[in-house]
């Protein structure tokens, strides 16, 4: 090759270099994940949402009074302020959660709710997380006993019949094939998996969510939030996207579920990506243009489109333009006392869309809070 081809060569492939840099930087405004306008940062906004956390007391949601046991959206916005912390290294915050899980220790011993249902078992998601980030063994003793609980024998007065069936084919007892438990049991093995390395714990969550997959999900990607409930409720089909983001992050590409629970995944984001609305919401009805703007469940769906384009998974333009609306769209519900607005109440099951359309709208409900904190969380990592 003479001097002139090999510099012709060099030429070429350095414009090709050049060319492909500027494709990376070419992502637009619209779709950019880490740069913000004042006061709109992940930072700005988690450390907000987690200080009013800290302030917030054991709440009994749905109820009037204190609760009996920690419930489970107190457990999901404990967890969300933690990765919060972490991701923003902001060691007092961990500090202030820490100390306010010490009393359970102690004197609030009998507010650790027992493990037999996937509401309570989820809590033990928070002690995980704990011990991953102070190394203090109580931690890692309780997390682990409760995440070994739910694939341990049936055990308890909540056991039902089909529940030895369940565990006898490899899955856990708490099955009961509803929406929610796809974050519920993911979030708890997946920590266990996190804090200890041991690949059970992620093997047992991908083998369950493959199974709600064949179970539950609809042709268009979407979930009802029963089989009797022909409604796409918006949180429902939250706790479904979330849930397989969270698993996904961590689960080794060589499990043999990996691409089936990838496939659901991005089914559901296709079909997600259809009904936001301009404003960058989502719907209390996801396909109903006539349901109202929810914030949960809104949070959620932004919280696992930005754990798939951070791990490029899907389109960094087409989900960066959904996930940055998203967000840009759900700081404006927070009010002057950083509680969040348009939070659709906790609700059953009702095969009416009326039933559906009416559920109170919650302010300051920590079924919102806790997702606002998962999407900062991610922004960050």
């Amino acid at each position: 090759m003479s001097k002139n081809q090999i510099l012709s060569v060099i030429a070429f492939i350095s414009g090709f270099m050049i060319v492909g840099q500027g494709s990376v930087k070419a992502q637009s405004k619209e779709a950019d994940l880490k740069n913000w306008p004042i006061g709109t940062s992940p930072k700005e906004i988690g450390i907000r949402i987690a200080n009013r956390f800290i302030i917030t007391p054991h709440t009994n949601f749905n109820k009037q009074g204190p609760p009996k046991v920690i419930t489970y959206p107190e457990t999901c916005t404990w967890y969300g302020a933690l990765t919060f912390a972490k991701q923003s290294n902001n060691k007092e915050l961990v500090r202030k959660l820490a100390n306010r899980f010490e009393p359970l220790f102690g004197e609030e011993a009998k507010m650790i709710p027992i493990p037999d249902h996937v509401d309570y078992s989820v809590f033990g998601a928070v002690p995980l997380e704990l011990y991953m980030q102070t190394k203090g063994k109580k931690y890692l003793d309780l997390g682990l006993s409760i995440a070994d609980k739910q694939w341990g024998p049936p055990e308890g007065p909540r056991v039902k019949a089909e529940s030895h069936g369940f565990y006898n084919q490899g899955y856990t007892w708490q099955t009961r094939l509803w929406i929610d438990d796809m974050f519920m049991i993911t979030a708890v093995q997946a920590q266990a998996y996190r804090a200890t390395g041991e690949v059970k714990y992620i093997d047992r969550a991908a083998k369950e969510m493959v199974f709600y997959l064949a179970k539950l999900q609809e042709p268009n990607g979407l979930f009802y939030h029963a089989p009797d409930v022909p409604f796409f409720w918006g949180r429902g089909d939250g706790w479904m996207a979330a849930g397989m983001a969270e698993l996904l992050r961590s689960l080794p590409k060589s499990n043999p579920n990996y691409e089936r629970i990838m496939k659901g995944y991005k089914d559901m984001m296709a079909s997600l990506l259809k009904y936001q609305a301009p404003n960058g919401m989502w719907r209390q009805l996801i396909d109903d243009p006539e349901a109202w703007e929810e914030t949960s469940s809104t949070a959620m769906f932004t919280f696992a489109m930005i754990t798939g384009v951070k791990n490029s998974w899907l389109d960094k333009e087409v989900y960066g333009k959904a996930a940055r609306k998203g967000w840009l769209a759900l700081i404006t519900y927070i009010n002057e006392n950083d509680e969040v607005r348009e939070v659709c109440e906790g609700t059953n099951k009702k095969n009416d869309r009326q039933y559906y359309l009416d559920r109170k709208r919650n302010i300051g409900d920590l079924h919102g809070q806790a997702p606002l904190l998962w999407c900062a969380t991610a922004l960050l990592r």
